[in-house]
């Protein structure tokens, strides 16, 4: 009877044993899913500093303009009398250029990282009023002695020098206005001279701060733009994409944009028109970003977990040393500690840095604590190599992420080939 339960026990042994691992792997991931909430943590702890930097500097930064605006009357038919309703045309500008110069700024708040930014820019081009004759208003009610022209900047608390336009030959201070049109809820000001038919030249300067991007709108029915930057690093946004150069100086970018390719129109009147549509410009983030990176890591978890697992579970079986699944369960500890030591470690060194640091203390340890385990340097060489080929894997994974599905299925692929050559070996 003993020899029958004992022949029905060592036949079982293993697969036993190999659920007890399947369940100390579901295990494991309840502390895995912690530490994805200890990087959202980190992240948003980050995100508040940036907030709370960029509060005091100044936030996205979006230029608009400028637009001609002309009050004109418009008679309506009422009884006896004709009533006059003031109602407001705009205009923009037949041609624009904008040149634009970005320096970029790192600041810090305690350990993190913010990126700002200050800007000249130069903006020039020329109105033509006979383009009001697109909207057949009648010229007498034309309200020419009271046009004025506005511009919208996002957040007016970057603008570091009062913004004043050059129009014809003179400096006309923009300031900032209460009155809502179809433009802006809150633009910036200055009335101007212009006659039926007059075509005006006009230019300004405006310097600003700002936080993540810079964007401007093509106004113009042609418009011009010319961004650069010391940047190395720029991601490009907005309705088209420009031609750039990017060196380890800087970048340079142009747009060209017509009015055919936009959605709103040259001249109209009344109606509110989302102008920044259109708009074009970069983003100025930090390019490397840890916490990405580390959450990206830890989705990888599981994985690491069983190709470990069933690493040293093959090596046990072969050595014909036994393990004690608390032995498994601390491996897998030291696993999961590994992506609590990245998080840790990249928030002073960055990511790669602190991939290795990581990789080669929990390859360290695991080597180790296997080694007294096992008693055997053999077989604690090949787990170690294991696990480096498995860290080199997934690192490789990370930084390829175009090219991540296929490296992952390959290698997932060839993972399993290999165990189920090693598994037939097996005496089950």
């Amino acid at each position: 009877m003993e020899t029958t339960i004992s022949k029905a026990w060592q036949g079982s042994k293993l697969l036993i044993k190999g659920l007890i691992i399947a369940g100390l792997v579901l295990l494991l991931l309840i502390p895995a899913w912690l530490v994805r909430d200890l990087i959202e943590e980190r992240q948003a702890s980050q995100q508040e500093a940036f907030t709370e930097v960029s509060s005091k500097w100044a936030g996205r930064q979006h230029v608009t303009g400028p637009v001609l605006v002309v009050p004109y009357e418009e008679q309506i038919p009422g009884g006896k009398e004709l009533t006059k309703i003031r109602k407001l045309a705009y205009l923009l500008p037949e041609k624009l250029e904008i040149k634009a110069e970005v320096k970029p700024e790192k600041r810090y708040r305690g350990i993190y990282e913010v990126m700002l930014y200050s800007a000249s820019t130069d903006l020039k081009g020329y109105f033509n009023a006979a383009s009001l004759s697109e909207l057949k208003i009648d010229p007498a009610l034309t309200r020419w002695d009271e046009a004025y022209i506005c511009m919208d900047i996002a957040d007016v608390k970057g603008i570091t020098d009062p913004p004043a336009v050059k129009w014809k030959d003179a400096a006309l201070p923009l300031k900032p206005s209460a009155v809502k049109n179809a433009v802006a809820d809150h633009p910036f000001m200055a009335p101007v001279s212009i006659a039926a038919g007059e075509t005006v030249s006009f230019s300004c300067n405006i310097r600003l701060n700002g936080s993540e991007h810079l964007m401007f709108t093509p106004a113009g029915r042609e418009t011009d733009i010319h961004l650069e930057s010391s940047w190395p690093d720029p991601s490009f946004t907005g309705a088209q994409l420009p031609d750039h150069e990017i060196t380890d100086n800087g970048f340079t970018a142009s747009w060209k944009s017509y009015s055919h390719s936009r959605s709103f129109p040259q001249v109209w009147s009344e109606q509110k028109v989302s102008l920044r549509d259109a708009s074009v410009g970069a983003s100025f983030f930090i390019p490397v970003n840890a916490y990405q990176k580390t959450m990206r890591s830890v989705k990888y978890a599981a994985l690491c977990i069983i190709l470990t697992f069933a690493a040293f579970f093959i090596i046990e079986t072969i050595s014909k040393k036994s393990a004690h699944p608390l032995q498994y369960a601390l491996i897998g500890i030291a696993l999961i500690l590994f992506y609590v030591l990245l998080l840790s470690f990249s928030e002073y060194t960055g990511f790669n840095a602190a991939y290795i640091i990581a990789g080669a203390a929990t390859v360290g340890l695991i080597a180790w604590f296997v080694k007294g385990v096992l008693q055997s340097g053999r077989f604690t060489t090949i787990l170690s190599l294991v696990l480096v080929l498995m860290y080199g894997y997934l690192f490789s994974i990370l930084q390829l992420q175009d090219y991540s599905l296929l490296l992952g299925s390959t290698g997932l692929f060839i993972t399993l080939a290999v165990i189920m050559n090693y598994t037939r070996r097996i005496k089950w």
